[in-house]
């Protein structure tokens, strides 16, 4: 987890958790209870992406626009979400889509329960149902307000857990399923950005997949800007433009005389739909 996530004592904690070795897990997490019959045509960008914590300026990303990144990921709400976005308005998103980029939108919902540190929002048995819910409105309305319209995917941000907490795992889940429900009745995709360690592992190894996101961006800092040589599910999961690979974090680049820090993520899945 780099700086732009929760806090800088609970980046080390997750570092620690993130190198634990990952057993693949089997099965396909499928789209299910599509409200809508006709869904807008995905749009996929495959190459490579950035991820940073404020949204960066129309300038730095007129710089940065030299074909070395194609997409940013772009945190678009949540009550846990780390920095204010100062730049992320309906006019940027038109901007730095006028210009090419694609756009990554990720909400920083509720943490589990037994996650180590505070946060503002946290899942728990009782709540887990209907927080899932209002969270993905919350989530569909700020991004539509951002111009990302209907068929875009929204990435749920979860951090690193103890997936062996049977009682917080199960609460995690019963989130994640009423956020994606709730997404997919507003027409918009279910995405997931977790560690193959713990909270991807989660969503990879359940055993009922009904209502789990459709696209998996996974945490794997290898340095190997891939989504298939080191997936570590199984072979028929998230398959057909459905993975995002967060491969390097704090990552100090300078493009076009602007320095920004990011994470490097491959990328190969959906995109937000703008214009």
């Amino acid at each position: 987890m780099s700086s732009h996530r929760l806090s800088r004592k609970r980046r080390y904690v997750t570092w620690g958790v993130a190198g634990v070795a990952v057993v693949a897990g089997a099965g396909i997490a499928a789209q299910t209870s599509m409200a809508a019959t006709t869904w807008p045509a995905q749009k996929t960008f495959t190459g490579r992406a950035f991820d940073t914590c404020a949204a960066p300026s129309l300038s730095a990303m007129k710089a940065w626009h030299t074909g070395f990144y194609g997409a940013a990921a772009v945190y678009i709400g949540g009550k846990n979400r780390g920095c204010a976005q100062a730049n992320l308005t309906a006019s940027w998103v038109k901007s730095v889509s006028t210009l090419g980029w694609k756009l990554i939108p990720l909400y920083v919902g509720a943490q589990p329960p037994c996650q180590t540190g505070s946060s503002p929002e946290k899942i728990s048995a009782a709540t887990a149902a209907s927080l899932g819910a209002s969270d993905a409105a919350d989530a569909v309305a700020k991004a539509s307000a951002l111009g990302m319209k209907a068929g875009s995917p929204v990435y749920l941000d979860m951090e690193s857990y103890d997936i062996t907490n049977k009682a917080c795992n199960d609460a995690v889940l019963t989130y994640v399923r009423a956020f994606d429900k709730a997404l997919r009745a507003k027409t918009y995709r279910s995405g997931y950005y977790g560690f193959t360690s713990s909270s991807a592992k989660a969503i990879a190894n359940a055993a009922d997949k009904t209502d789990l996101p459709g696209n998996m961006w996974y945490a794997l800092w290898d340095k190997t800007n891939t989504t298939t040589s080191d997936w570590p599910f199984g072979a028929s999961q998230w398959t057909n433009h459905s993975r995002g690979h967060q491969y390097m974090v704090n990552s100090k680049e300078t493009i076009g005389g602007v320095t920004i820090t990011v994470d490097r993520d491959a990328w190969d899945g959906p995109v937000a739909i703008t214009g």
